[in-house]
Formats: structure tokens, C-alpha cells, sequence
């Protein structure tokens, strides 16, 4: 949708699930970054088993995502094998310098597909974000993952998060996220046309139905409230200015 009014967007599928090239309707997805060891070792990797842990990524976009329907161009993150609680390695500091750069620094609409629940919150790869949706769905799991998610969002510095209730809600889960002080940004109806959709490897947006209609509303006000932490950036940025004077 957002590709639709001119934006230049960029699609992460930063999920293991790697889904999100159907859900686009990307017929060839890119291979997973994490497959390119070679490109890896060589720009991430150092003598003795140690890693550069800022290695070059300026060109990854442009050499390693495929162009999808609308002119989207997508990557695919790809796992990074980890044992115990977790380990830092060539890979993961390659992906993790590669997030970094294209919300910092790309001028143009970046939207990552993360996994569900809440363990990129603990690698901090959700870093420097400006705005995090959380998907929610209609009952206590998904509510307590919500009120999980908000507090470590907190501690890495993700400040504007919205709620999307998935599958209908209303009622208690609206009330309930308006108690965690989650704002909710939209519903979206359970409809048989997202089945269908997926049944047929066919992306939503051509699809139709209440859902795709329930998610252009969203999108309408997502853009609103884009526009706004935009506007608040600048004025912070001007205030420094002056101060700095």
C-alpha cells in the first residue's frame, strides 16, 4: 500500500519463519543473507575466531534484495544458529550493522516482519527503531506478551509503540490495552479471504476483502502519526540547534 502512493519501501523478513515474500506476492525471494557465508567471513570476520563488529553493509540492499511487485524491494535476513543463551558471531554482527544502517540512515519506508513473541527485543535488534506494532491477538498469552513487549522496548530505547488487535477483539482487549497504555492503532476482522489468499500463494493487497480494507485504514492513520514523530524530530534537532548556539 505504502509502495502504491510512491513510497520507496523496503520489506525485511526478519522472521524465521521467512513468509513474507508470499504475503507480498514475491514469487522469487532472495536468498537469506545468513546463506552468503563467504560475504559474511569477508566483511564481518577477522583472524583468531574474533569479528569486526560494525563491518561494511552500505551495499547490501541494492546487491543482495530482489524487486517485488510495485517496485518493493525485499530481503530475507535468514537464522543465525545459536547455542546455550546465545552467542555473538560474524553472522549476527553482520545483521545487526545491517539494521542498524537501513533504519538510520536509508531515506526511504523500512518495515521489518519480525518473529513473534519477544527474543529480538533481547538482541537488541529492534534498536533505533521509530515506531513498533504489536500484533495482538485476542486473548491473556498474547495480552502478556504485549505488556512483556512494551517494557523491554523500553530499556533498548523503542519509545512509540501501537497495538493492531489481530482477528477481532474489541471489549476486554481494547480495555486491556488501554490499561498496559499500549494505543491502539487498529483492528483487523477475521476473514476468510486471508485464507484464501494464502491457500492460493497470492498477496492480501490483490486478494481483497474486510481485512485488506481494516489494514488501509490502518495504514492511513499509521502515516498520520509517521508524519507527527517526523515533525518532532525536526523541532528536537532545531531546539539542539539553538541550544548549541
Amino acid at each position: 500500500m505504502l509502495a502504491r502512493e510512491g513510497y520507496e519501501v523496503l520489506a525485511i523478513d526478519a522472521d524465521p519463519d521467512m513468509n513474507l515474500a508470499s504475503a507480498l506476492g514475491v514469487e522469487n525471494p532472495p536468498k537469506p543473507l545468513t546463506e552468503y557465508k563467504a560475504l559474511i567471513q569477508e566483511r564481518a570476520g577477522a583472524e583468531g575466531g574474533a569479528f569486526i563488529y560494525n563491518p561494511k553493509v552500505d551495499d547490501i540492499a541494492e546487491s543482495y534484495g530482489v524487486r517485488g511487485p510495485d517496485g518493493i524491494r525485499m530481503l530475507v535476513m535468514g537464522t543465525v544458529d545459536r547455542g546455550g543463551s546465545g552467542c555473538m558471531c560474524p553472522a549476527s554482527a553482520f545483521l545487526r550493522a545491517l539494521l542498524r544502517h537501513l533504519m538510520l540512515r536509508e531515506k526511504s519506508a523500512v518495515i521489518l516482519d519480525m518473529e513473534a513473541g519477544i527474543e529480538h527485543l533481547g538482541r537488541g535488534t529492534t534498536r533505533g527503531m521509530d515506531l513498533m506494532i504489536i500484533v495482538v491477538e485476542p486473548g491473556a498469552r498474547s495480552l502478556e506478551t504485549a505488556e512483556r513487549i512494551k517494557k523491554l522496548s523500553s530499556e533498548i530505547g523503542v519509545k512509540n509503540l501501537l497495538a493492531v488487535v489481530n482477528k477481532g477483539g474489541g471489549g476486554k482487549v481494547n480495555e486491556r490495552l488501554e490499561a498496559l497504555g499500549i494505543p491502539l492503532l487498529g483492528e483487523i476482522p477475521y476473514d476468510t479471504q486471508l485464507v484464501e489468499a494464502d491457500l492460493n500463494k497470492k498477496a492480501p493487497i490483490d486478494q481483497g476483502g474486510e481485512a485488506v480494507e481494516a489494514i488501509r485504514k490502518i495504514k492511513i492513520k499509521l502515516l498520520e502519526i509517521v508524519e507527527e514523530l517526523r515533525k518532532e524530530k525536526e523541532n528536537k534537532k532545531e531546539n539542539e540547534k539553538e541550544n548549541q548556539k
